[in-house]
């Protein structure tokens, strides 16, 4: 029986990092892998998705060409094209996995794993032959998948998820997006740009519910304008694939209406990959669909982790990295501080791109915090202008006391790339006063940052 010092179940963000970080610091280590290294966001995800936004926002430029003084005569597309592109980008970064895996002298077991008690492995491959592999510590990264509601089947044909619908062979003409989370929102965005009559229905009085209210609104307008139609409040009640489109029915405030499209996308959100992984042979305890693990990710199982979307943390890429190599650097002896899970950035990859981390306006008052709020539109800004994107704003939250940096809330171009200067301003307890006397690059979207704070202090410039 192969001996290791951690193995690591699953691939993806959180298990392949997990495995590097581990390796680094001297353990001999082994990951197992079902599919494909790197997982569902280099394989289904993060990345091919950002290919297929990316192909979206140049299609959306060609045709606007003239904005830009520019004339493009036809600006056409491939959906096929378009689709393989985001495969090729997917397999790029898989194979990128691959040689960091040879490079760190880290062992790849292919097939399923399961756990078995006194801290083993088995695998089973393609062929169903099992191989037993023992370790110091077993570290679970298995991930989750689209969740399946009883109403909204998926028969991967007319009602569909995320994975399915990068991959389709023919661009639907018509599109119905249930759930406005972050899935749900990219894919309407890159669909609409395409040419697909998108209609989002939400269950929650606002789409992108979890953001701050103005955030929400704002780009509620915005996507109106774009012509999704959005309908909030409201939930699909049951499908009708039997018929060429699929019928839904929808219950809103006014009644039931039925609404007919090519296809039907499920973004209700994910569900846990910890059946059959042998949780319960092992003893180690679940609550409501997640490995219940302490700051250091140990199960109440001496020996076992868990990892990742199948813990009680947002199920995010860079939060399973994070908690890998926290979990892995614990286990070495090194002196480590648990995770700071309300400085936790979040991003939504849509056209207008939403960041944010903290608190919302609303959290902060619930909270019984004074708290100072200012707001810098990107319609003020000289680089957004130029850029011709001056749709959003950035907007800042902080405690009139003490001036901590309670929450950051930005909408607009590139602010997925701009959230980073809050992070760590919050993890370095900057004060308002301080981001406001850092001078910012002129002309930049990020100087909005500055602005927005400067209008919270009362001492705005350019607005």
């Amino acid at each position: 029986m192969s001996k290791y010092d951690i193995i690591v179940v699953g691939s993806g963000p959180g298990g392949y990092v997990t495995a590097i970080r581990a390796s680094q610091l001297g353990f001999k280590v082994a990951v197992v892998e079902k599919e494909s290294l790197g997982g569902v966001c280099l394989n289904w995800g993060c990345i091919p998705t950002k290919a297929l936004l990316k192909s979206a926002q140049v299609f959306d430029y060609l045709n606007h060409a003239s904005d830009y003084g520019l004339k493009v005569e036809k600006a056409d597309k491939d959906f096929s094209a378009v689709v393989k592109r985001s495969r090729n980008v997917a397999e790029g970064m898989s194979k990128g996995v691959q040689f960091l895996m040879k490079k760190n002298k880290i062992d790849v077991l292919n097939g399923n794993g399961k756990l078995l008690k006194g801290k083993k492995v088995e695998v089973t491959d393609k062929n169903d032959k099992k191989t037993t592999y023992e370790a110091d510590h077993v570290i679970i990264a298995t991930g989750a998948r689209s969740r399946e509601l009883p109403n909204l089947p998926q028969d991967g044909k007319k009602v569909i998820g995320y994975r399915k619908a990068m991959t389709l062979e023919k661009q639907p003409k018509s599109m119905i997006v249930v759930g406005s989370g972050a899935i749900g929102v990219e894919f309407a965005s890159f669909y609409n740009a395409m040419g697909t009559d998108v209609t989002i229905v939400e269950y929650l009085p606002n789409i992108v519910p979890v953001e701050d209210e103005e955030v929400s609104k704002q780009f509620e307008r915005i996507y109106k304008k774009k012509g999704i139609k959005i309908m909030t409040n409201s939930s699909v009640e049951s499908v009708d694939t039997s018929g060429k489109n699929v019928k839904a029915k929808v219950k809103t405030k006014k009644g039931e209406e039925s609404l007919e499209a090519d296809i039907v996308l499920s973004a209700v959100g994910i569900k846990t990959n910890i059946e059959n992984i042998g949780l319960e042979e092992v003893g180690i305890k679940t609550e409501k669909d997640k490995i219940q693990v302490n700051d250091f990710y140990q199960t109440n199982i001496p020996g076992y982790y868990a990892i990742g979307d199948v813990t009680h943390g947002p199920a995010l890429a860079h939060v399973a990295s994070a908690e890998g190599i926290l979990c892995v650097e614990k286990i070495a002896g090194m002196k480590v501080e648990a995770i700071d899970y309300g400085n936790i950035p979040g991003c939504t990859y849509s056209n207008p791109e939403i960041a944010s981390v903290g608190m919302t306006e609303k959290q902060a008052k619930e909270a019984g915090y004074d708290i100072k709020v200012g707001k810098f539109p990107f319609s003020a800004s000289g680089k957004a202008s130029a850029s011709g994107a001056k749709d959003g704003f950035v907007k800042v939250i902080f405690d009139a006391k003490y001036g901590e940096w309670l929450g950051c809330h930005m909408l607009g171009a590139g602010v997925t790339d701009m959230i980073a200067e809050a992070v760590l301003g919050r993890k370095l307890e900057t004060t308002g006063h301080e981001v406001l006397k850092t001078i910012h690059p002129h002309p930049t979207m990020s100087e909005a940052v500055m602005e927005a704070v400067a209008d919270a202090y009362d001492e705005v410039i350019h607005l």
